[in-house]
């Protein structure tokens, strides 16, 4: 792996450190009887940390992809419970199902490593292909919406309450931003 693409696999994985760091303190902040918004932070700080183990140039080991599996299979399984509240969450449900989607296309690489001519972990075209496309509205819609919000570059009004929403929808742009540069060097 050449320098430049070391480098800048190491910047996506502080991306979705910090961004999985957030997310986790949003879950500690978010008190009270609002256990819909602690849900949904957690799914997003797991999210944020399993994008940046997954991310890690030297890899992970032949355990981690299983793991990873088996990590983000319980979190698409929470995202169906969240569905209940709302479609809202669908969100949350396409995430962990990609995220367990690369790491099973990582398994499979590990079982049969690309040297062998088979299994190089690109994943199915088709459901790269939906995915990216998914990901890359996300992206462009989450970055529409915060520019929105922002009041294209002004301060937004109100305080800490407005700031922290503004906080909570860069940190998922950034999350989706990093679930697209995973999926495009699959």
């Amino acid at each position: 792996m050449s320098f430049p693409a070391v480098f800048s696999a190491w910047l996506l994985v502080l991306l979705c450190a910090v961004s999985g760091a957030y997310c986790l303190r949003r879950v500690t902040r978010a008190g009270g009887p609002d256990r819909e918004a602690r849900g949904a932070a957690a799914g997003e700080a797991l999210m944020g940390f399993g994008m940046a183990a997954m991310a890690v140039p030297a890899g992970i080991g032949p355990w981690g992809p299983r793991l990873l599996l088996a990590v983000f299979c319980g979190a698409a399984l929470h995202a169906l419970w969240l569905l209940r509240a709302g479609v809202h969450h669908a969100h949350h449900l396409v995430g962990s199902l990609a995220m367990a989607y690369m790491a099973y296309m990582a398994y499979l690489a590990y079982l049969e490593p690309p040297l062998a001519g088979h299994g190089s972990g690109a994943g199915l075209p088709l459901v790269t292909g939906v995915l990216l496309l998914y990901f890359a509205g996300y992206v462009l819609l989450g970055g529409a919406r915060l520019v929105a919000v922002g009041g294209g570059g002004q301060p937004a009004a109100g305080g800490p309450p407005a700031r922290s929403a503004e906080l909570a929808r860069a940190c998922r742009l950034a999350m989706g931003i990093g679930m697209l540069a995973m999926l495009l060097t699959m």
